[in-house]
């Protein structure tokens, strides 16, 4: 039973990096150098709408309903929330890094970095907040007595954080390719972007499930990583050029996918 119980995470964790690994992949198949401003709103909509959602059904809310005894559960998560905000917000102020599309880099300036390289870190920086909220769901999970549901939740979690990985990786790997001129090249910095979620994955399992006093707390500084990642970035992008409104039903589309699959009892 023990090792059925450890399948979850194995298979969860290693789902939002295999995800990320076929998003890479569309830059063997499409040739243009970038995707679509109109697809690509509904990309990142609908990214923005699983993680939103995400962080609220699948992380906000158990911590919430923690039974905390030295203060309010609102306050713990309150506080979380923003800690997760702030410390997602202090990488961006310290590693250099350059988003897709804009010509300003953030954090500390160097001029001993690629252009290439800067665009990698900054896809690789918004991915860490995905893989450690993944690793804490599924070490709440197995500290937990009758942890079926809790598991079959976390296990949801991914699925949903895999499902817009395909897409939100795509948009990126696209302009890696055209500023690298490969696509072998590009697909390689794609999948290794990537490859920070199953270590931030292992880390946030490794912690919730040792200090179990930390759980609504881990959870909670998750979905503050993943709120600032969406509020910062994802949402100016997908309203961006425009009024059109296929950025918000986009993300009205992800945030209902990740209800459902948050709701799903099997």
């Amino acid at each position: 039973m023990i090792m059925k119980e450890y399948l979850y995470p194995l298979i969860g964790i290693s789902l939002i990096f295999i995800c990320t690994t076929l998003g890479a992949f569309f830059v063997f198949f499409i040739r243009k150098k970038e995707i679509s401003p109109r697809l690509n709103k509904i990309f990142i909509g609908f990214a923005a709408g699983v993680m939103f959602s995400a962080s609220f059904f699948s992380l906000i809310n158990p911590a919430l309903e923690t039974n905390v005894t030295y203060m309010p559960s609102w306050a713990v998560v309150a506080i979380s929330v923003v800690l997760g905000a702030l410390f997602l917000w202090g990488i961006d102020k310290i590693v250099p890094h350059l988003h897709v599309g804009e010509e300003e880099e953030e954090g500390v300036k160097t001029k001993s970095m690629s252009k290439t390289g800067k665009m990698f870190l900054a896809v690789t920086i918004h991915n860490v907040p995905e893989g450690l909220s993944v690793g804490i769901a599924f070490g709440v999970a197995l500290s937990q007595p009758n942890n079926h549901v809790l598991l079959v939740g976390a296990l949801l979690l991914a699925i949903g954080i895999g499902i817009q990985n395909i897409p939100e990786v795509a948009v990126v790997s696209l302009p890696l390719k055209a500023e690298m001129g490969s696509s072998k090249k590009a697909f390689l910095f794609g999948m290794l972007s990537g490859a920070v979620e199953p270590v931030a994955g292992a880390i946030g399992l490794f912690l919730a499930m040792q200090i179990q006093g930390i759980m609504p707390w881990a959870l909670a500084f998750a979905a503050g990583c993943m709120i600032y990642v969406v509020a910062e970035e994802m949402i100016p992008e997908m309203t961006s050029e425009g009024h059109d409104h296929y950025g918000v039903w986009s993300f009205i589309a992800g945030f209902v996918t990740m209800l459902i699959l948050d709701c799903i009892q099997l």
